[in-house]
């Protein structure tokens, strides 16, 4: 027998759905059963992007168990892009084994430092770190900073960039852009084009 490439997908896709179907305990499972059931419903807006999109936040005892959007939103309408799909994991995971919210093992919650041409990475304090960028943005800026050019005050720099973070939220953002712009920084770009 002869299947074709659109044949064969067809078929795994089908086979897939029947074995999730089948396969699943749906009236036990904790994740799917009633999870979400005593949850107070919190309506918000995404932080990302200054689009405005409408977010539902579920609370469970004060702990935030998950995020969907907000069909009632005029902008989007019950859907969320893939960073706003994920605002739960800004501090918060879903354990698979455990079927329950945990704090983001992943989230860093120290400053990892490696020297040039070093290979491993030094633990140091938000001080040390805080102290270092000041330091090395003041010497570059001191390096390159422009007051004329072509007999027009500029009062610039080009030898630093600033490219925004897809993880902060609008007044972040604004804060930094302000902040750029005070240090005479010209090279700012944003995922949002803020």
């Amino acid at each position: 027998m002869k299947v074709t490439r659109r044949e064969f997908f067809k078929l795994t896709g089908v086979a897939a759905l029947a074995a999730v179907v089948v396969g699943c305990d749906w009236e036990n499972d904790p994740v799917f059963s009633h999870r979400l059931e005593d949850a107070k419903e919190v309506t918000t807006i995404c932080p990302y992007c200054s689009c405005g999109c409408g977010a539902i936040c579920y609370v469970v005892g004060g702990k935030l168990v998950s995020v969907s959007g907000d069909p009632d939103h005029p902008i989007n309408e019950g859907a969320l892009c893939s960073k706003g799909a994920s605002l739960l994991n800004l501090n918060t995971v879903y354990n698979l084994r455990t079927h329950d919210p945990e704090l983001n093992p992943n989230r860093l919650d120290k400053v990892l430092y490696r020297a040039p041409y070093s290979q491993t990475w030094v633990e140091k304090n938000w001080r040390w770190a805080m102290d270092r960028i000041a330091k090395k943005v003041k010497e570059t800026r001191d390096e390159s900073f422009e007051r004329q050019a072509d007999g027009i005050t500029v009062n610039r720099t080009k030898a630093i960039a600033h490219l925004g973070s897809a993880a902060l939220d609008n007044e972040e953002n604004y804060l930094l852009a302000k902040l750029m712009r005070s240090l005479g920084i010209v090279n700012m770009d944003h995922h949002a084009r803020l």
